[in-house]
């Protein structure tokens, strides 16, 4: 039986995962394997290389046969200089390890607490259209204000020039009305006093003849 090291694909569609499996030749690439001993995944940045030297170093003493794929990555880790007892290459990039969610969570949650408060929401961006049209509108209500302000002491002005001149005819009309109420009386008293002396006179010549 022909013993092959290779990878063995999983993961979902366009996110692919491998898994380096020692596995018979003959089956599916996918199929049964005999024994698991790396992991690797291409998406990673770096990608992600784990290898149990200890067992690749095993089945390549076995005379188990990596395939191209499965060689370059033990040439990555050293496991193949290893085994051809040639000198060990640079370490491998380790990806960064990630944070714990609680700790992000955490922290974003101190973050927050210590800067101001401010509106939660961002306000949305207006369109170029609708900002001309209320530029130009609120222009128009100055421009509206600006006359009125205008328009607002020339109006004063007629205001306080029609009450002087109603003020001018107001003295003007008193000195006539005083010297009118003066007259009244004596022209009033004249004919009173001819009508007391008539009734007199008539009086007396009623005596005379009697």
């Amino acid at each position: 039986m022909a013993v092959k090291i290779r990878l063995r694909r999983v993961g979902k569609v366009h996110v692919p995962y491998y898994r380096i499996v020692v596995t018979d030749s003959r089956t599916k690439r996918d199929g049964r394997f005999i024994e698991q001993i790396g992991k690797y995944h291409p998406k990673e940045d770096p990608s992600y290389i784990e290898v149990d030297s200890d067992r690749a170093q095993y089945w390549l003493g076995v005379g188990a046969q990596p395939s191209d794929p499965v060689r370059v990555i033990l040439q990555k880790t050293g496991d193949w200089q290893k085994f051809k007892g040639e000198p060990a290459p640079e370490p491998l990039l380790q990806p960064k390890s990630r944070r714990n969610r609680d700790e992000a969570f955490n922290e974003a949650l101190k973050e927050a607490g210590s800067q101001p408060k401010d509106d939660a929401t961002t306000p949305r961006k207006k369109s170029a259209k609708k900002t001309a049209a209320k530029e130009a509108k609120d222009d128009a209500a100055k421009d509206d204000a600006a006359k009125d302000d205008a328009a607002e002491p020339k109006a004063d002005a007629k205001a306080a020039d029609a009450k002087a001149a109603d003020a001018k005819a107001a003295d003007a009309d008193a000195p006539a009305k005083d010297a009118a109420a003066d007259e009244a009386p004596a022209d009033a008293e004249a004919p009173a006093a001819d009508g007391d002396a008539a009734p007199a006179s008539e009086a007396g010549d009623d005596a005379s003849t009697s």
